[in-house]
């Protein structure tokens, strides 16, 4: 099994959850596998653990990957770490397909190059941000890294305490309005693919945004964005 490929031109892809069409959703073992392809940057999903951690995890309970109803951030890191994923062919005799943490994840994009997508997926308090900025600065990575959330308000606190750091927010459809407040905000565009058009592209851009969309899986449709002119693709599997 492998990726498919598209000419991206000027487009950036991102492996959305890590390579996914090809390994387990958000494990150091998608990580890797984004990291070992040309993906320009390699996105995943935190929540909060009971004891103050953070994990990856895009839902907020691993039922549909594990097939065991434990919520994230009700559950300490050191229970989490004890479950096992299915593998893309429903068994579970890998043992590297186990949740992982936002260190973990920061250390494979980094030794690999690649640009962060974090997605701020739990309602954080100012000090928990403040806490996941140091971890990513921990590792020297915060220029390499964009935030990403569909809670506006995580966005916000990143941006008081880093005014210049990337962030882009995730939501279903572009309006005037919309546009408006995000280029107030210097906060970029990350939205549904299927409410984008070449016209709300071009109107990010003259509003100085950045443009991203998800979730693109054919060539057909990722091609088509190429020639709207869209700065980065958010994918499960094309390259």
């Amino acid at each position: 099994m492998n990726t498919i490929k598209i000419e991206k031109k000027q487009v950036k892809l991102i492996a959305h959850r890590g390579l996914s069409g090809i390994e387990v959703e958000n494990t150091n073992a998608a990580f890797v596998a984004a990291g070992n392809r040309s993906y320009y940057g390699v996105e995943t999903d935190i929540y909060r653990t009971s004891d103050g951690h953070f994990v990856i995890g895009h839902d907020d309970n691993y039922t549909r990957i594990s097939g065991e109803e434990i919520y994230l951030e009700k559950t300490s890191l050191a229970e989490l770490e004890k479950i096992v994923f299915f593998d893309k062919d429903g068994d579970k005799i890998r043992a590297d397909l186990r949740p992982a943490r936002l260190e973990s994840y920061l250390k494979i994009v980094k030794k690999y190059e690649k640009h962060a997508v974090l997605e701020l997926k739990s309602d954080f308090t100012d000090e928990e941000i403040a806490k996941i900025i140091e971890i990513v600065k921990s590792y020297g990575y915060l220029e390499n890294t964009t935030f990403i959330s569909f809670i506006y308000g995580n966005l916000t606190k990143i941006k008081k305490l880093l005014p210049n750091q990337s962030a882009q927010y995730l939501f279903w459809k572009i309006t005037d309005e919309e546009i408006a407040r995000l280029s107030r905000d210097k906060i970029d565009v990350d939205v549904w693919v299927k409410e984008l058009t070449r016209e709300q592209i071009e109107a990010c851009h003259k509003a100085g945004l950045t443009v991203n969309c998800w979730t693109v899986d054919t060539a057909k449709e990722a091609e088509k964005l190429v020639d709207w002119g869209i700065d980065f693709i958010t994918t499960n599997i094309l390259e």
